[in-house]
């Protein structure tokens, strides 16, 4: 797509080169230049009213227009559940399938955001809850400015789960629910391990509870759903709310 400088730029230097080549073909017929510059200076300005009046008329005339299709207004997918339910994995897949579409997709990801962003929060149930108020401001900045933010947050609480919603505006909570003896066979890092032994204290699912979502827009099974059905879940439901085509 041009810039507005630029299509300016092409549309002055088209009507340059019609015009001197107007002159030429009127020198060749008239063998004079006066008459020449003058016929041709006088063509291409009646050429360029033409074209504007033409314009103008059909700019208001509303038979056959299609209306413009926008996603200038971003929106949040807030994948919740226990640690190794597939959150990361299944919005990893949807922000793929939202940018093959053409939209612009960021990824928050705990693990990630408390690594480069807040290091200092801990685990307790008062740094827990700051990460999520953080994390709910920086989804909703991002939001407010056209993205497709696609966080990945055990958020365990619904008081926090909503504080975000109302915090971010455009907010799709995805629940990805899966039995807790799933997702210890799925722990490649042994988490549930170390805090079923004691090494982890207020661990979501082991020592410290979650509280389900009594309504998510989304709800996915992992344990029983194929990745693709569960990004098909989800990119149904933002098509059905208007998010996407």
């Amino acid at each position: 797509m041009d810039s507005r400088k630029r299509s300016i730029t092409k549309t002055i230097s088209w009507r340059l080169i019609a015009t001197v080549v107007t002159i030429l073909f009127s020198y060749i017929w008239f063998r004079e230049w006066l008459p020449s510059v003058t016929l041709g200076l006088a063509i291409n300005g009646l050429k360029a009213l033409l074209y504007y009046s033409h314009e103008r008329g059909w700019n208001l005339i509303h038979w056959g227009r299609i209306p413009a299709k926008t996603h200038s207004s971003g929106f949040t997918l807030w994948f919740t559940g226990l640690p190794c339910s597939g959150k990361s994995t299944i919005a990893d897949a949807v922000a793929e399938e939202l940018r093959q579409r053409g939209l612009k997709a960021e990824r928050l990801d705990a693990d990630i955001i408390r690594k480069h962003l807040w290091k200092e929060l801990g685990y307790s149930k008062d740094d827990r809850d700051e990460n999520i108020r953080r994390a709910a401001f920086l989804a909703g900045l991002l939001t407010r400015n056209g993205i497709a933010v696609l966080t990945s947050f055990i958020s365990p609480y619904r008081e926090l789960r909503d504080y975000a919603r109302r915090e971010i505006g455009n907010f799709v909570e995805i629940y990805v629910k899966c039995p807790v003896e799933v997702c210890i066979q799925r722990d490649t890092r042994g988490m549930y391990k170390k805090a079923l032994d004691g090494e982890i204290p207020n661990f979501t699912g082991v020592s410290d509870p979650y509280e389900e979502p009594p309504n998510p827009e989304v709800l996915l099974e992992s344990d029983k759903e194929s990745l693709e059905e569960s990004v098909a879940k989800v990119m149904t439901k933002i098509k059905n709310i208007g998010y996407v085509d």
